[in-house]
């Protein structure tokens, strides 16, 4: 039994027993309403679901056998419910649920494939169903979250099934369907044991050059990322030794950080198609979660894993530091986040299984762990005072859970910091992180000095230094508790809590307690109590005190609002001292309350009493509670009464003297003290019966005090003291029953799954009511329930008072007492009794146990206040509609009378919020090194687990009937239900809002509970819509009740709600207020996107339906009202053609329903594109994009490869057919189409890329907006490759309205293109531009058709059309064009691969060579085609005929790449890089495949092979003539003074620079188009020209700004080998070159160089690197020389310490020679300035490369660096430059950093910084 059960109170834990049977009596019933034969028996079982549900929150012990056969039911009822989407949605996310809790038990098998085929259905198609995407969105959660779940079920042979499925998706890295198939290789692929022999090296091999194949894109990294990590971490076996360099590489190139000055993000990330980003919900974030998994699992003893490891975070802790933060802040925080949980979870399972121990080599021992530690340490130092408040508490949590497996590491680490964080007490936030960092390992810091077992670390002088931290910080917790700094003081107390949660008991005995002999305690408790008081004394009520009924007792301040410390600290102190202690405190605390009276702290005063009377009621009863009650009811007792408190009224307050009246002092006063009391007493129980008398007076006198103030808090007393009578409650809670084995003054803690029933000891003790108590709660219920109801039916019927006022007063009252009562009893009043339909009484089943206390009251009590409100309610509505506070409180009583459970179940909701807060303080993580002890979870004191025990118990409370007559058809609602809810009803319509926001919220929870009262509900709303008269609030009411999702759901199942529910809103167009219409139009939207379809029953012919429309019926009127002549406002035209579109599709699915409809909607649809309207217009487009499916006219596959014009009589004839083409045969009807389709195309120059959606729709308002966008665009992703060619511009190119005219053509043939054609030809000559978008989008449509007949056409007129568009010199529409010629040859099928019927012809039509007079502008625009054409080629299987003109068209572009304009340059570099990725990547395939016959020519394979070095060859020719030309042209203008350069440049010296630039366009495209993987030989041979063209001179400004942003690009990508240590001796080579700004440059590339590649570069390279570098320190001219200093600053940080400790060694060995021979010599030394000015550098170097921290070596280095500030200037700036940065990094810590220093150094570095800093 679970923990929680075994703790309720013991009669409802008796109960739980009851539970298995009832739950196997569940699964039978939901065996017993699924039929497998009818699909349609699915609807029946979802009420079911919630009921499983309930048993798995309760936590109850139900047998194994069941939880199987429930699971397999479900996952048959998945299968079969086909497109039921809300059914698999319910069913999906429960079983989700279930198999997470079981998944360890269960033995199932389950295949993959059907979840597939549904994912595909469902989300992959391009025709989706009618479903609205609110629902399609959860169903793909649903989906994708049991596919997670089902993973460890697949079968064996799954994994290789899987991967060949998605591997070939995988083939053309530019086709969306990759990321689709990436998408689903993570989803899918399974790492369960039966899959194990399908992983082996070669398939990782093979996966890591699929990762490789798309370089920058977060999208498909995270994809691999997780895929490799759950590999890693379930497959022990595998060797990961040779692909770790590649793997963390990998890695720290996806932390999106700032490199030496670069910017933080990917230049340009590719781009995935919004519907995978949103269906594969990723975030465009690092995927730090799958990093840390694969880290931490990859450790194992002997691996070198760990060096990795350690050289990734000396890269990236610099990231962590406070003044390092920024967006990349996130991710670095959830990967420090991720790596302590895994290393713990991966810690606990090893220590679990250690007796098995089958793979115990590779767990980790000791030593590993203590290395892993170290390198977390270190970037926890960096962030734990980071100003990221997200970053600082990961920090905290991170350390208490490392606190317990390596104390001697990270305490001392903790001590150092909280003493820094006390000594510089500048920033205030840190004193907070520094008290939470010392909660958090409080316990670990007890463990470790007091158990006997504890590792006690040697090195620390004994224990007393962590006993000297807690004294240290208890002592200051009494200094941190402040008014006026609420973080610190919440700290604080977290942390006094923390500390004595520890404690077995406190008191003033030093023996027991070894650790307080510096304290008394009973000192410190004094002390501690001072400041709680005047803590108490100043505070400041957070809000203004609202008046009224809904002023809770606590509207407290920072210490109640701001988290749960407070209590717990004042609970756990006073629950763990000793009697004398306790009775000392209470003294102290009694005289405070009697002295003082706070209004501004009611709470806080009221939790403290509280905390007394809950650990000793007996005492604390006298001490305080009856002192207060004796002072209230003296100060009550001289005021007058108004007699409405229910003793009865006396005769004389009825006659006309003045009204009493109360001093406000001494209303406030009297407030105060109720309030404490109030809260004081919850937890009293029988200690309260000795005051009965005297609180019966204090209640009534309250309640007839003539303050509305003092009456809101005599109804606190009242609920108080009742819940205190009759509820179970804990008591005992915080006393300490379990002393810790080790440490005996400790407690020990509990876990939850080690859990054992024989525990008993544990057990909380419960507060069950004894007879006296409930003798004397119902004595309190008939004086202010019964008697109250009897008041209020007097008030209503014998109108007993003449003054409005006084009656008003007098309801008040009343009604207060009455809900007062309520609310105290909670469910302890017994619930109404169902009727039911057959007549006979049964008794209900039992579900699960729970009850909130001892039963009171009695049925009948409730019925009759349920038929007295229900004629108060009619009363009030008459007489005082216009009093919200009657109405609002008659609300509330309706609420607990008609919803029995409701309130507790809204405590328990509250009372999850605090769990949310819980501290890391009070969680024992399962391993524990300290004292190894390890346990199945967390544990936690026995108090939090108590209290959790406790609000489980509430839950089950509000639970325990909720449902129990909700899956039994044979009960209906009581009719005092029915009363109530008609009064609800009426309610929902009132004039306030705020009363029907609240009644809304009741009537809502009752239909919830009675589904049988829905369709009434329905029926009367729907009808305030439809009425003419009804004012505007209640078209506000009836819209926020139907617009819920309970009923929305109804409305699926029940036809007549449905019908009265569409014409509802179809008909409420006259209500024209505008508030009205926003409501209706949400109403609308909200259906939309929740709809799920209608019910099978609303097709069925009318002859057995007598009760309402047939379905044909309905039809019809709502396809009369959306047409445009009816004079209907055009949002009502827009809904009645989407409720006709929704029914149309949802009745496809349906076998009765007569395709007439069909057609007939499609007609109607096809009408509609030329409407008046605009939304209806683009409303039919998408219709018209679902309904035309059939497409007769289509050639398949097969068809189009013999091209045989098959008669046409054969071809079956679609059901639209007839009705379509006698539309469109109509006169001019394209025309008329066509124009008002270009209406719909809105140009501004203004327009972003980003504005996709049907042309910015600027002319809509919001809500306008909503109405039309609900239509979501899942399906038209087209294009279906990443767009990134910047000079096509943005297009106005709708995807769909080129899918219309495909679809028309497939379904209806040739006739459509001949009545189409005079209407193309005279728009694609039109001058305005939108006429010429929706032409490109015809004839896209028409090119993409593939019908038969098409070839014909492209003879007769397409092609001429194509070469007439081609040459056309307008300019203004080329995006179109380019867009149409995309579309047109985009590939078929669902992922590109099948080659449309006319893609070799437009392809060759494009190829054909321009005539020579054409101008620039339509040389250029045909390269734009020609590449818009080739992104949408798939390489990998182009056939002969397209590689032939791949090399044709490369030729013509190689020659032309010295063209004089510069469009035509930028087009032909972005052509060149499509064509030779395109060409690289078929060969790589072909390579692969080995050529089985295939007919490739042999000198296609050299050309393929040549031109790369053809290319790289003449780059460097013309490299060498740039520079040639700038060196002589720079002397020729030296000798000249001549101004005008450019006169000089000869011809060829220009071509020259104009092929370079369109090299550099090639360059700069292949980085950003993703497509650089496959040209990586072609970028590294062009590496030197974009290196050393960075400075050109002044002539060739365009040149050196291409060449800068190709360098800016270059710097991203990671080279591989082979071609790395081909990049290695360029940057090499360059480093030497004679220009001095091509060497600088190599610096500037080689710091980001080094850093993408530290994990690949072997040792031999880098130190050749280094020793490159070095030599430039001493170059000759400055600039390079400071550079470099920079650049070995950097590399010093990033890993190599064996390089850079021999160069350190080197530049201080070298620096104090010269040091020495400069004092000899006195400075006249024949040292060139460059040798002195490099050993400096090198010196800085080292200074600067430790900037936060204080290695030994550094005050050395930077004393004698300090030494030098003497020399000429270079060097001198050098120094001060270098010891001013150093001052600054080292300043936070410097107080504590200086010690290092000796007296002598110290001084030499205040005689550098004297002279130039004046404030240092």
């Amino acid at each position: 039994m679970h923990l929680y059960n075994a703790w309720l109170p013991p009669p409802v834990a008796e109960e739980t027993r009851k539970e298995k049977e009832s739950f196997a009596r569940v699964v039978s019933s939901v065996r017993d309403s699924f039929r497998a034969d009818d699909p349609d028996s699915v609807y029946s079982t979802l009420k079911w679901v919630s009921v499983v549900d309930l048993f798995m929150k309760a936590k109850s012990e139900v047998s194994l056998e069941d939880i199987n056969a429930i699971v397999e039911v479900g996952l048959e009822i998945f299968r079969i419910s086909e497109n039921k989407l809300y059914a698999q949605v319910r069913w999906g996310n429960l079983l989700v649920r279930m198999l997470n809790k079981y998944r360890k038990k269960l033995s199932l098998k389950v295949q993959w494939r059907p979840f597939y085929d549904t994912l595909i259905r469902t989300h992959f198609t391009r025709s989706t169903g009618p479903e609205g995407w609110r629902l399609r969105q959860r169903h793909f959660e649903a989906i994708t979250s049991l596919v997670r779940s089902c993973r460890r079920f697949f079968p064996a042979g799954s994994a290789s099934e899987i991967w060949s499925e998605f591997r070939s998706l995988l083939e053309n890295p530019w086709h969306n369907s990759s990321f689709e198939g990436s998408g689903f290789v993570r989803l899918f692929l399974p790492t369960n044991s039966d899959n194990q022999e399908f992983f082996t090296e070669e398939w990782t091999k093979e996966c890591v050059n699929l990762w490789e194949s798309m370089p920058n894109c977060q999208f498909w990294n995270s994809q691999w990322a997780a895929v490799i990590a759950r590999v890693i971490k379930n497959y022990k076996f595998l060797d990961w030794e040779s692909f770790l360099p590649m793997l963390f590489t990998r890695y720290l190139n996806m932390f999106e950080v700032p490199v030496a000055n670069g910017s933080g993000s990917y230049p340009f990330a590719v781009d995935v198609p919004r519907n995978t980003r949103f269906l594969f919900s990723n975030k465009t974030m690092t995927p730090a979660k799958a990093i840390a998994k694969s880290i931490v699992y990859l450790l194992k003893p002997g691996s070198s894993a760990q060096e990795h490891f350690e050289k990734l975070v000396n890269l990236l802790e610099q990231y962590y530091h406070p003044s390092n933060g920024g967006r990349w802040t996130y991710s670095l925080e959830r990967f420090l986040l991720h790596l302590v949980i895994t290393f713990q979870k991966r810690l606990q399972n090893e220590q679990l299984n250690a007796s098995t121990g089958r793979l115990a080599g590779q767990y980790l021992g000791q030593s590993e762990r203590v290395s892993f530690v170290n390198v977390l340490l270190k970037m926890i130092d960096r962030g734990q005072y980071s100003k990221n408040e997200h970053l600082s508490e990961t920090v905290a949590a991170a350390t208490s859970i490392l606190s317990y497996v390596e104390p001697s590491l990270v305490l001392p680490f903790v001590a150092s910091r909280f003493r820094m964080a006390l000594e510089t007490m500048t920033a205030t936030h840190q004193l907070k992180i520094a008290v939470m960092s010392v909660a958090f390992v409080g316990r670990s810091l007890f463990l470790t000095s007091l158990s006997a077992s504890a590792v006690k670390p040697a090195d620390l002088g004994g224990d007393d230094e962590f006993i000297d931290l807690m004294m240290v910080s208890l002592s200051n917790a009494l200094l941190g508790m402040d008014a006026n700094d609420p973080p610190k003081t919440l700290a604080t107390m977290q942390l006094i809590g923390s500390i004595f949660s520890n404690l077995a008991s406190l008191n003033d005995n030093i023996d027991e307690l070894p650790f307080m002999p510096m304290i008394r305690f009973s000192e410190w408790l004094d002390e501690f109590l001072c400041r709680l008081f005047s803590l108490l004394l100043h505070l400041e009520p957070s809000s203004v005190m609202n008046e009224g009924i809904h002023s809770s007792t606590t509207s407290g301040t920072f210490l109640v609002e701001d988290g749960p410390y407070f209590y717990c600290m004042l609970e756990i102190l006073l629950g763990r001292l000793s009697q004398p202690l306790f009775n000392q405190a209470l003294k102290k605390v009694s005289k405070f309350v009697r002295t003082n009276i706070l209004p501004g702290a009611i709470a806080e005063v009221g939790l403290l009493c509280c905390a007394c009377v809950h650990t000793n009621p007996e005492e604390a009863v006298t001490n305080l509670v009856e002192p207060t009650l004796m002072s209230v009811i003296s100060s009550l007792k001289g005021i007058p009464g108004t007699g409405f408190g229910g003793r009865g009224l006396s005769d004389e307050s009825t006659s006309n003297k003045a009204k009493p009246s109360i001093s406000p002092a001494l209303e406030t006063a009297i407030d105060y003290q109720l309030k404490i009391l109030s809260i004081a007493i919850s937890y009293g129980g029988p200690t309260l019966l000795h005051y009965k008398d005297h609180f019966k007076e204090a209640i009534f006198s309250a309640f007839e005090c003539p303050s509305w103030k003092v009456n809101g808090a005599g109804d606190h007393l009242l609920r108080s003291l009742l819940g205190s009578l009759v509820l179970y409650y804990p008591i005992d809670q915080y006393k300490c029953m379990l002393r810790h084995p080790d440490a005996p003054a400790l407690e020990e803690w509990i876990s939850t799954k080690d859990y054992s029933d024989d525990e008993h000891i544990l057990r909380p003790k419960w507060h069950i009511p004894t007879a006296e108590e409930i003798q004397f709660a119902n004595e309190l219920l008939d004086l202010h329930f019964r008697s109250a109801l009897d008041d209020l039916s007097r008030i209503c019927q014998t109108k007993i008072h003449s003054d409005p006022g006084d009656e008003k007063e007098h309801l008040k009252v009343t009604l207060l007492r009455i809900d007062s009562a309520l609310q105290g009893v909670l469910s302890c009043l017994p619930d109404f009794i169902p009727n039911s339909r057959n007549g006979m009484v049964e008794d209900p089943s039992f579900l699960i146990a729970g009850a909130t206390g001892s039963s009171v009251g009695s049925i009948a009590l409730r019925e009759k206040a349920a038929e007295i409100i229900h004629a108060a309610c009619k009363y009030l509505l008459e007489k005082k509609s216009d009093d919200s506070i009657l109405l609002i409180l008659i609300i509330r009583i309706m609420e607990a009378l008609g919803n029995y459970g409701s309130l507790e179940y809204e405590e328990w909701s509250n009372h999850r919020q605090a769990w949310k807060l819980e501290s890391a303080a009070i969680i024992e993580p399962p391993i524990n090194f300290i004292v190894s002890s390890h346990s199945k979870g967390k544990r936690r004191p026995r108090w939090a687990l108590i209290d959790k025990a406790y609000m489980h118990s509430t839950w089950r409370s509000s639970q325990s009937s909720y449902h129990l007559f909700r899956t039994n058809g044979n009960f209906i609602p009581s009719d005092h239900v029915n009363l109530l809810m008609d009064d609800l009803l009426n309610l929902t319509l009132h004039s306030y809002e705020t009363v029907r926001a609240l009644a809304g919220k009741s009537l809502l929870k009752m239909i919830k509970r009675w589904p049988s009262l829905i369709s009434k509900c329905v029926l009367a709303m729907t009808e305030n819509l439809q009425k003419p008269n009804s004012p505007e609030y209640a078209v506000l009411g009836s819209c926020a009740v139907l617009a819920t999702q309970t009923v929305l759901k109804h409305v699926t199942m029940d036809p007549k709600a449905f019908s009265a529910f569409i014409l509802g809103i179809l008909t409420s167009s006259h209500h024209e207020s505008l508030k009205s219409q926003k409501a209706i139009n949400e109403l609308f939207v909200k259906y939309n996107i929740h709809f799920s379809g209608v019910s099978k029953s609303i097709f069925r012919t009318s002859n057995d339906q007598l009760d309402g429309q047939d379905f044909s019926a309905l039809v019809s009127q709502i396809v009369s009202m959306s047409f445009d002549s009816i004079g209907l406002h055009w949002r009502y035209n827009l809904m009645a053609n989407r409720v006709l579109l929704l029914l149309a599709m949802a009745s496809r699915n349906d076998p009765n329903s007569s395709s007439k409809i069909l057609s007939e909607t499609a007609g109607h649809f096809l009408k509609n594109l030329k409407s008046q309207l605009p939304q209806t217009r683009i409303l039919a487009i998408s219709a018209l994009n679902t309904l035309l499916k059939e497409s007769p006219y289509k050639l398949s596959g097969e068809e189009q490869q013999t091209l045989v014009s098959a008669n046409l009589q054969e071809i079956g004839k679609s059901s639209l057919e007839g009705e379509l083409t006698q539309i469109f045969m109509e006169e001019g009807f394209f025309n008329e189409t066509l124009t008002s389709l270009s209406h719909v195309h809105i140009t501004s120059d203004t327009e972003s890329a980003s504005s996709r959606n049907y042309g910015n729709s600027s002319f809509q308002s919001l809500a306008d907006k909503s109405i039309t966008r609900f239509y979501f665009d899942f399906s038209a992703s087209w294009p279906r490759t990443p767009s990134w060619i910047s000079l096509l511009g943005t297009d106005n190119f709708y995807p769909n309205f080129a899918r219309i005219f495909k679809r028309l053509i497939q379904e209806c043939g040739m006739p459509v293109l001949l009545a189409l054609k005079s209407s193309l030809e005279e728009f694609t000559s039109a001058k305005e531009r939108s006429k010429q978008c929706v032409a490109a989008e015809a004839f896209a449509g028409v090119l993409h058709s593939d019908v038969n007949g098409l070839l014909g056409a492209w003879d007769n007129w397409m092609m001429g059309q194509l070469q007439k568009i081609i040459l056309a010199q307008s300019v203004e529409s080329t995006p179109e064009w380019a867009a149409c010629i995309r579309y047109a040859v985009t590939g078929k099928g669902k992922y590109g691969t099948r080659i449309p019927l006319l893609r070799q012809q437009i392809l060759d039509c494009l190829a054909t060579p321009l005539p020579s007079t054409v101008t620039t502008t339509v040389v250029a625009k045909r390269y734009a085609f020609l590449s818009a054409a080739l992104i949408e080629v798939s390489p990998q299987r182009m056939p002969v005929s397209e590689i032939q003109l791949h090399y044709k068209l490369l030729e013509e572009l190689l020659g032309n790449m010295c063209h004089s304009s510069a469009q035509v340059r930028e087009a032909i570099g972005v052509t060149l890089s499509v064509l030779c990725s395109n060409i690289q990547l078929y060969a790589s395939f072909h390579h692969n495949l080995s050529h089985e016959g295939e007919d490739m020519d042999v000198d296609n394979q050299l050309k393929e092979q040549n031109w790369v070095q053809n290319l790289v060859r003449q780059a460097s020719e013309v490299l060498t003539n740039i520079q040639h030309t700038n060196q002589s042209d720079n002397l020729e203008t030296k000798r000249n003074n001549i101004s005008s350069q450019n006169g000089h440049l000869n011809g060829d010296s220009q071509d020259d620079v104009k092929w370079m630039e369109t090299l550099f366009h090639f360059i700069i495209s292949t980085l950003k188009s993703g497509r650089s993987s496959y040209l990586l030989d072609v970028l590294v041979g062009l590496l030197y020209p974009v290196i050393s063209l960075q400075e050109t001179s002044t002539s060739n400004k365009d040149l050196s700004t291409l060449a800068k942003a190709a360098f800016e690009l270059l710097k991203w990508r990671v080279f591989w080998e082979p071609r790395l240590q081909d990049a290695v001796s360029v940057i090499l080579s360059s480093a030497n070159d004679t220009n001095w700004r091509t060497r600088s440059a190599t610096l500037t590339f080689l710091r980001t160089f080094m850093y993408r590649h530290t994990f690949v570069l072997s040792s031999t390279e880098k130190q050749q690197i280094w020793r490159t570098v070095e030599k430039l320190l001493i170059d000759n001219q400055v600039e390079v020389r400071e550079h470099a200093a920079a650049v070995l600053a950097g590399l010093m940080k990033g890993g190599d310490e064996d390089l850079a400790k021999e160069f350190r060694d080197k530049a201080y060995k070298e620096a104090y020679a010269l040091q020495r021979k400069r004092k000899q010599r006195n400075s006249n030394s024949s040292q060139s300035m460059a040798s002195i000015h490099g050993a400096v550098l090198a010196l800085a170097a080292s200074v600067l490369s430790a900037p936060y921290d204080m290695p030994s070596w550094l005050p050395g280095h930077v004393t004698l660096l300090a030494r030098f500030v003497g020399e000429a200037s270079p060097v001198k700036t050098a120094v001060t430059k270098a010891v001013a940065e150093f001052r600054r990094t080292h300043a936070d810590t410097w107080n504590i950093q200086k010690d290092s220093f000796t007296e002598e150094q110290l001084e030499v570095l205040a005689d550098t910084s004297s002279s130039s800093s004046y404030f240092a």
